[in-house]
Formats: structure tokens, C-alpha cells, sequence
């Protein structure tokens, strides 16, 4: 067994990773990868991970017919929920979807034909928070493509809490972030992003990582924000961004989420870069490298790395 790793690893031409550490030890990586529907990835230490096998499939009925993005699977209740996004056949607008399943690796059936909730616009990534105090939440993107303020088309994030059972929204949901900060205009003005949402509680505070820039540039990157609650106000940091590009080689690292080790302790940051780095776009792979919180409560990533490292916890 490989006690050490060298990104990328071995998943390829996919986006948008999202790593669960299910109640046995094992993770399992979901990503945008398949035109109609989502594969999965299996792997017992992070470096050494089985082939893909499909999770969810879009079925002739199926409410979403194209643009399946961005799935992320929480354990809940006794099954697995995964949240996805698809563009509605409806209306042929971008909505959030939930499927279901006894397994992490599926399959996954829609709860219900039709997305999770309709707002009148454009939702995209989202990502479930389980608070401590039995709260739940919902964050997504309400997503550029149909939102334009003062003539620009931006990508807003967003918060609304959630039913017990994960699958209605129980209020109406809370502007937190828009892009606003100078590394978040990197890939032209005209398009603006803030998306890929995903949080964090630590020492009493929440942590909104989020990606900013065009998901098909170099300048693409990680970003976050602090709140002393799930719904705000969210105060972005002010040396973001967290994750950048810092070598020609590396090209567009975003749109993460978080696990932890086989220590139990060591945070581990999932992210994405272009395979071709000349050609940046939809062709991506994943990355892992470690973050923390330093003293003074400031998040860091120890990253985007190239070179070989270890995975804590490991024999």
C-alpha cells in the first residue's frame, strides 16, 4: 500500500469533487463525470482508489436531462441523500436535485421528479451543513447564468435552513457572498462568480469556503468567509484567496470540499485542476492537500502541492 501521494490523483476528467468518509473508514470521491449522471470512486487511505463505477443515472422520466454537476452525498436517517444539479427539462433552467440511496455507491433514485425546490431561477452546488444543535442547512449558488445585477451576470451564495428529513427548504433563503474582492474579478468583469459552497464549524465559527473566478481559467481559486452563524453575516477573509494557482502546471484549483485523515485529525482539503493546464475547461482531475486553522483562527491550505507528500494516519 502507497503510505504517500503526488496530486493529481488518479481521478480524472471529471469536476466539482466531493468526498464523503462514510461510518466504515472508507471514502468515496463524487464528481461531475458522466453526461447523464454521476460515478463514484472508492478508497480506504485517500491514495489508492478503486475504479469508477456510475451511482446515478438520469432515467427517460427523469426531471434534470442535462448539465448533471456537482453531487455531494451526506448519511442521514439511515440512507444516503445526494444532492446534484441538473438543468430542468421544464424550463431548461439549472436546478438542485436530491436521490437516494442504502449505499454510498447507489444506486441513487430521485425522492421525487422534480427538483428539491424552485425558487424562479437559476440553483447550482449544493452543499448540506448538520449543525450540532440538530440544525440543518442548505447552501447553494444561485447561479449566474440568469442572475444580472447592474448588468453583469454574477453568481450570489446563498443559505436556507432545512426540514428534518433534508428534502424541503423550511424558510426562504439568506443572501451571504457575492463576488466583491479584487482576486474575484481575475477572469473579466462582465461574468462574476462566487459558487462551489462548503462549510466548516470550528471553535464556535463558520467557514464558507467558496471558488470565484471562471471554472474554466487558470485564475479560478478558493476563497472564504467567517460568520458566527450558519446564515451570517459572512465576513470574507482578507488574504484570500486561500488556494491559487502557483506554477504553470497548476491550472484552475477550486471548487473543493473537506474530509479528514485517517488520523481523525488532519484536515484534507479536495479540489479540482485542469488536466491540460495550455487548455484549461471542462477536463479536469482531483487534488488533496492538507489546511488548518492557525492560532489566531485564520484558515490555510498547504497548497496546491505537486511534489510528494503523506497522508496522516497511515501505517
Amino acid at each position: 500500500m502507497s503510505l504517500t501521494y503526488q496530486n493529481p490523483l488518479p481521478i480524472k476528467h471529471i469536476g466539482d469533487p466531493f468526498v464523503l468518509r462514510a461510518a466504515d473508514g472508507a471514502y468515496y470521491c463524487y464528481a461531475t463525470s458522466a453526461p447523464d449522471g454521476f460515478k463514484a470512486w472508492m478508497s480506504l487511505d485517500l491514495v489508492n482508489w478503486q475504479e469508477s463505477v456510475t451511482v446515478y443515472t438520469r432515467q427517460p422520466d427523469s426531471w434534470g436531462v442535462t448539465n448533471f454537476w456537482a453531487p455531494e452525498v451526506v448519511f442521514h436517517a439511515g440512507r444516503y441523500l445526494m444532492q446534484y444539479t441538473a438543468r430542468w427539462g421544464e424550463n431548461q433552467s439549472l436546478r438542485i436535485g436530491v436521490a437516494a440511496s442504502d449505499s454510498p455507491l447507489g444506486p441513487f433514485r430521485d425522492i421525487h421528479n422534480r427538483p428539491m425546490f424552485d425558487l424562479g431561477y437559476a440553483a447550482i452546488d449544493g452543499h448540506v451543513l448538520m449543525d450540532d444543535d440538530g440544525r440543518k442547512f442548505l447552501y447553494f449558488s444561485r447561479d449566474c447564468s440568469e442572475n444580472i445585477v447592474d448588468g453583469r451576470h454574477e453568481s450570489h451564495l446563498y443559505v436556507a435552513e432545512l426540514s428534518n428529513d433534508l428534502l424541503t427548504l423550511k424558510g426562504a433563503p439568506v443572501l451571504l457572498t457575492r463576488p466583491e474582492q479584487a482576486w474575484e474579478l481575475r477572469s473579466g468583469d462582465e461574468w462574476r462568480w462566487n459558487e462551489g459552497p462548503f462549510v466548516l464549524k470550528h471553535a464556535g465559527q463558520y467557514y464558507l469556503m467558496y471558488s470565484a473566478n471562471c471554472f474554466a481559467t487558470p485564475e479560478y481559486a478558493v476563497g472564504y468567509a467567517i460568520a458566527p452563524d450558519p446564515c451570517g453575516p459572512f465576513v470574507k477573509a482578507a488574504h484570500n484567496p486561500v488556494l491559487v494557482a502557483s506554477s504553470p502546471d497548476i491550472s484552475g484549483p477550486g471548487h473543493n470540499s473537506v474530509t479528514v485523515a485517517p488520523d481523525e485529525q488532519t484536515l484534507i482539503i479536495v479540489y479540482h485542476i485542469h488536466t491540460d493546464p495550455e487548455h484549461p475547461g471542462g477536463d479536469r482531475q482531483v487534488c488533496i492537500d492538507r489546511m488548518g486553522f492557525r492560532e489566531d483562527g485564520s484558515l490555510y491550505v498547504d497548497g496546491p502541492t505537486n511534489t510528494r507528500r503523506t497522508i496522516p494516519g497511515l501505517p
